[in-house]
């Protein structure tokens, strides 16, 4: 009996049948959404203090500052080191437990660094290039389009957290004013 293409083989093989067009639909996409996203990222940063940046407003969870530290080590490692080739060597627990973490505005050049490397990664790629076969820890990703949808997912993911988090600090600032 004969196994049924998995849902990676259809896309493949769609891409492969519309490369031209699909190829620079992709590119303007993506670079577009990072860009929108690290906009937003840098947004909802703004009117934060430093201290509000890395303050953690609930015993559990992550700082804004944090999350922006995680967010640039995940594009470093993931889109970096696995499809660019930067030899970033990630250290995850230290994302979100820095003891030192560097200021509000070095946070946020990384992470617009981090940014700046997917979008020029993103243009590197060929029409081919996006079904290459993709590994890196911690993922289920199996070639690189995956993993570049699954980082932008991931930001936006953790944007609806960090409006949550200005929420939260604004609020605590109004209730709490010195």
């Amino acid at each position: 009996m004969a196994r049924a293409p998995s849902p990676a083989s259809k896309l493949m093989s769609i891409m492969r049948s519309s490369m031209p067009d699909l190829h620079s639909t992709l590119t303007t996409t993506l670079t577009t959404r990072y860009t929108t996203n690290a906009a937003r990222v840098r947004e909802l940063a703004a009117p934060l203090t430093d201290a509000q940046f890395w303050q953690k407003p609930y015993p559990y969870g992550n700082s804004f500052g944090h999350l922006v530290l995680h967010l640039t080590g995940n594009l470093n490692y993931y889109i970096g080191a696995q499809i660019a080739n930067t030899g970033y060597i990630r250290d995850r627990p230290r994302e979100f437990a820095d003891p030192n973490p560097p200021s509000k505005e070095e946070a946020l050049r990384r992470f617009d660094d981090a940014v700046a490397m997917v979008v020029r990664t993103v243009h590197a790629q060929s029409p081919e290039d996006w079904t290459t076969e993709y590994s890196g820890a911690g993922t289920n990703a199996k070639i690189r389009l995956d993993m570049i949808l699954q980082c932008a997912a991931h930001i936006q993911h953790h944007i609806g957290q960090m409006i949550y988090l200005v929420y939260e600090s604004r609020r605590q600032a109004d209730t709490n004013p010195k």
